[in-house]
């Protein structure tokens, strides 16, 4: 060893020092947190409505349309993904253009893969440029989904389980499918007591493993997270759905946590202790949604893989995407359609 080189031991002491420095810097920028290190999602800014044609006569400002609203999503986003499945259950299709955006690690945020012209004159290339020409006083996230009124040039809604809701209930006159009611009046008190148990534990739950900066605040919610999928398990042991025998909003607010589970949060997030694939009764419920008419063609795997693993640099700084796991097992039977 030349007499001018470091000791082993201080170089990897070094090393470590000025890479966590650096991790931490960076995740406190990808991820707020709180004092104990655990990650805190900041609440969505735009919560308006779109009012259904029949209750919006002269006094609605985002009356249902067809053509006049768009979607802004982006593939690997679960939030997204969200509006996507509605979107396609509903037949909203022709009524609902979309414009699909991608996340940039250089960049910071999500990008468009092409110019979005919002209006004449004005050019987008990215959500963030969107946002502070849509509201120029606006100093929060990017985020997407974003349903936008291009006829009043403003953004209607950020936040997607309220995305959803709008897309169920204010286009009917306009779907495929009018006549599927995915939050039915009967329903909506059980709903809603899902709905309040699987996103802090599950959606939004893989994200508090994945994002937390001390192992205390990973060891608390990792038993949370894998205490609901096995509540989960058993009740999906009886029952097609989560409220019965019809699909409804809380199943597609699971759904695509569930579809980018083994594909991504398993490895990256860390959420490790099981696979969905191991749950003998939420791994048929998945394949059952999954290969639902319209649900396949909104998932797109290979996006998902491609920027968890590919952008998210503290997370996984060599950018290596993994190779599996089939997917191909998401077709194969599930026999749930005998449950009731």
């Amino acid at each position: 060893m030349p007499k001018s080189a470091l000791p082993p031991n201080l170089v990897i002491k070094l090393g470590r020092w000025g890479w966590e420095t650096v991790w931490h810097v960076m995740m406190s920028q990808m991820a707020p947190r709180s004092k104990d290190g655990a990650y805190i999602r900041p609440e969505s800014a735009f919560r308006d409505v779109v009012s259904a044609e029949s209750e919006a006569q002269g006094y609605s400002k985002h009356p249902a349309a067809s053509g006049r609203y768009r979607l802004f999503v982006g593939m690997s986003c679960p939030w997204a993904h969200r509006a996507l499945v509605v979107r396609s259950l509903k037949g909203l299709e022709s009524a609902i253009p979309i414009t699909v955006v991608s996340p940039s690690p250089e960049s910071g945020g999500w990008i468009f893969d092409e110019p979005f012209d919002r209006v004449e004159g004005t050019t987008c290339l990215s959500m963030a440029q969107f946002y502070r020409q849509a509201h120029t006083d606006y100093g929060g996230r990017n985020t997407v989904p974003v349903l936008w009124d291009s006829e009043v040039n403003a953004i209607v809604n950020n936040e997607s389980s309220e995305i959803i809701v709008i897309l169920n209930e204010a286009f009917n006159k306009f779907a495929e499918h009018p006549e599927l009611d995915l939050y039915p009046e009967a329903l909506r008190e059980e709903i809603e007591q899902w709905n309040s148990k699987i996103y802090p534990a599950i959606n939004n739950g893989v994200y508090r493993c994945g994002f937390a900066q001390t192992q205390a605040a990973y060891d608390a919610v990792i038993e949370e997270l894998f205490g609901a999928l096995d509540e989960i398990d058993e009740v999906l042991a009886t029952r097609r759905y989560l409220c019965g025998s019809e699909l409804t909003l809380a199943d597609v607010r699971l759904f695509t946590t569930l579809v980018r589970f083994d594909v991504a949060y398993h490895g990256i997030f860390r959420c490790d202790r099981r696979r969905i694939a191991d749950y003998p009764n939420l791994s048929g419920y998945l394949r059952d949604i999954y290969q639902q008419p319209g649900i396949a063609d909104t998932c797109d795997i290979p996006a998902v893989k491609r920027d968890y693993y590919g952008n998210l640099f503290p997370l996984n700084p060599s950018g290596i995407i993994p190779a599996g796991p089939d997917i191909g097992t998401l077709m194969e039977p599930h026999q749930r359609a005998l449950l009731v």
